[in-house]
C-alpha cells in the first residue's frame, strides 16, 4: 500500500464516497454529507435504492466473473469506503486466490484501507492512492500485485460521472483497457436520469449548489463506453436488472443507475 501521507479530509463539501456509505448504512460520513444525501432524498424520493441496487450488482457481476468467466484479478477503481460484500470478499469466497487492487483519492478511504485489505492466505488486496484520471500511476502501482499479462476486471462503478466530457472519460478508460489483457473484463456503472428524469433533474440541481460534480448520462452514452468490446447479456440496463437473482416475483424496478459488464477480445 502507498505509505505517502494522505491529504487532509475536507468536511466542507459532501463527498461520493462518504454520501453512498451513508445511503448503504455506514458509518463513515460527516454532518456535510448526511445534510446532502437528506436533500437529495427530498428532490428525489427513493433515491437511496440506487447505491444499494448498485451494491448488488457488484456482487452479481464479481461472482458471475469469478465464477463463470474464471477472472483471478479486479482492479477496482473507485473503490469508496469499505462495507459489506466488498470486491475481495466476494471474489475470493468463490476462488480464494483471487487479487485485488483497489484504488481511490479520497482521504477518508485511505484511513480505512487496512480493512480492504484483508486478504485470505492464498489470495492478495493492495490498496492505491491515486485519481482515476492518473491511469499510469494507477497501472505502475498495480502491477506489484495483478500480472497484466493475464485477464484482469476493471471495474469502474460510479466513477465515469465525476469526469463530465465524454471524450475525456473515454480516453481515460482506454488507457486503462489498452493496459489489460485479451479475456479481460469491463465492468462499468455510472447515474442517469432516464427512470425519472424530472426527479433526477431536481436532484442534479442540488448537486450543483453543493459543490457535488456529477454528469448524469443516458444509457446510450453509457453504451459507449463499451463500444469495442464484447458486451454480455442483457446489456446496457438499470443495475436492479443486470442478472437478478431468481424470483417467483416481478421484476424489480429501474433506478436510475445503468451497467454492463464486457469482455475486451
Amino acid at each position: 500500500m502507498d505509505e505517502k501521507a494522505p491529504p487532509k479530509i475536507d468536511t466542507t463539501v459532501p463527498h461520493q464516497a462518504r454520501v453512498w456509505n451513508y445511503f448503504v448504512g455506514g458509518k463513515d460520513h460527516y454532518d456535510v454529507d448526511r445534510a446532502f444525501a437528506e436533500q437529495l432524498l427530498q428532490a428525489y424520493p427513493g433515491f437511496d435504492a440506487v447505491p444499494r441496487y448498485s451494491r448488488v450488482f457488484l456482487g452479481r457481476a464479481v461472482r458471475h466473473l469469478t465464477g463463470e468467466a474464471g477472472i483471478r484479478q479486479f482492479l477496482d477503481i473507485g473503490t469508496g469506503l469499505p462495507t459489506h460484500d466488498n470486491t475481495h470478499e466476494v471474489a475470493q469466497r468463490v476462488a480464494p486466490d483471487c487479487r485485488i487492487v483497489y484504488v481511490d483519492n479520497d482521504p477518508l478511504v485511505l484511513t480505512h484501507a487496512r480493512a480492504l485489505l484483508t486478504s485470505t492466505p492464498e489470495g492478495a488486496c493492495d490498496y492505491i492512492d491515486a485519481d482515476a484520471r492518473d491511469p499510469e500511476s494507477i497501472l505502475r502501482a498495480a502491477a506489484a500485485t495483478l500480472d497484466f499479462g493475464e485477464p484482469v476486471a476493471l471495474m469502474l462503478l460510479g466513477v465515469l460521472g465525476t469526469i463530465r466530457d465524454d471524450e475525456e472519460a473515454l480516453a481515460i478508460l482506454h488507457r486503462h483497457l489498452d493496459a489489460l489483457a485479451p479475456g479481460s473484463y469491463l465492468v462499468l456503472e455510472d447515474g442517469t436520469r432516464t427512470v425519472r428524469p424530472d426527479a433526477a433533474e431536481e436532484a442534479d440541481r442540488v448537486r450543483d449548489e453543493s459543490g457535488y460534480d456529477y454528469e448524469l448520462r443516458t444509457p446510450e452514452r453509457i453504451a459507449r463506453f463499451f463500444d469495442g468490446l464484447e458486451l454480455l447479456d442483457p446489456g446496457v440496463v438499470s443495475v436492479s436488472r443486470w442478472r437478478p437473482e431468481p424470483s417467483p416475483f416481478e421484476e424489480p424496478p429501474e433506478v436510475d443507475a445503468f451497467c454492463g459488464v464486457a469482455r475486451k477480445p
